[in-house]
């Protein structure tokens, strides 16, 4: 049950993106096959199918694409599909007789769902890349990080699964609609680097409005701001601290044991390091347990 109750879709295995996105479809009601390489997966590390929750909610088969006759297989699937997800490098699918061509010429309600890392065409297209490769283009990954150290990777949250899954996500739910509404499919192109440079449209416009400086780490949500990062308590654990609007700004401060009078204005940034300094030594007086 779900919204996408009686929506079905095909799903190429894969790592990253793909699998989050069919995860969250499936999750919503979608009925999804995922189409697994016969033998060991993909990843670099073994994760035993009953702890991998990614691949929840999903029957598979296993289908090797490249002997003869497994396009065949995977049409007559989509046959009675209403999308496909796949995330092959960029000519894959349509050297395996499975390109989007092929699939909306047999189908042609079928939204068809691709994810890469730079794109179906560029200079950087077949280059292979991770997380971290796409993000450090769009510039996230620049912004992260204290000011006077390396930028620090965020996980994989924001190209595979921010950048990645969710642009996918929401392109297959936005084509599915136009399919119900028009009886044409076509086709989602999603790339990593263009989600995650998308994430960072609001930091853009605070930059050319002035707001954003261009280093790490001295900004309002970098970890610049003295009400808006964490601070090591007294037993070696830490504190999240997020209190900008004046309102939540005064509740901590009272919660320090403090009034506005005693530090300077909340928003004197070339007074930050001494309002963050002031904070760090009163954190430090209790357990993580007791500021909680």
């Amino acid at each position: 049950m779900g919204p996408l109750a009686g929506i079905r879709i095909v799903e190429i295995a894969g790592i990253g993106p793909v699998p989050y996105c069919a995860m969250m479809l499936a999750d919503l009601g979608a009925d999804i096959v995922r189409i697994d390489r016969p033998g060991a997966g993909a990843m670099t590390v073994d994760i035993p199918p009953a702890a991998d929750v990614v691949n929840r909610n999903r029957r598979s088969v296993a289908i090797d694409l490249k002997k003869q006759g497994a396009a065949d297989v995977v049409l007559r699937m989509i046959d009675s599909a209403d999308g496909l997800l796949e995330g092959m490098r960029p000519g894959v699918m349509e050297r395996l007789g499975l390109g989007p061509d092929r699939c909306l010429a047999r189908r042609p309600e079928l939204v068809y769902g691709r994810m890469t890392g730079w794109g179906q065409e560029g200079p950087l297209a077949a280059t292979a890349g991770h997380d971290i490769n796409y993000i450090a283009l769009s510039g996230a990954l620049g912004a992260m990080g204290p000011a006077d150290s390396a930028p620090v990777p965020p996980l994989n949250l924001v190209g595979d699964y921010g950048g990645g899954a969710m642009y996918l996500a929401v392109g297959m739910l936005a084509g599915l609609i136009a399919a119900r509404n028009t009886g044409k499919g076509q086709v989602v192109d999603a790339a990593m680097v263009d989600g995650a440079t998308q994430l960072m449209s609001m930091f853009f416009a605070l930059r050319t409005a002035g707001h954003w400086s261009g280093g790490r780490g001295g900004n309002l949500l970098d970890g610049g701001a003295p009400y808006y990062g964490t601070y090591e308590t007294g037993d070696g654990r830490y504190v999240a601290v997020g209190a900008i609007e004046p309102k939540f700004y005064a509740a901590l401060l009272a919660g320090l044991g403090m009034k506005e009078d005693d530090l300077p204005p909340q928003n004197d940034t070339g007074r930050w390091p001494e309002i963050r300094a002031t904070f760090a030594a009163l954190f430090k007086q209790r357990t993580r347990d007791e500021w909680t």
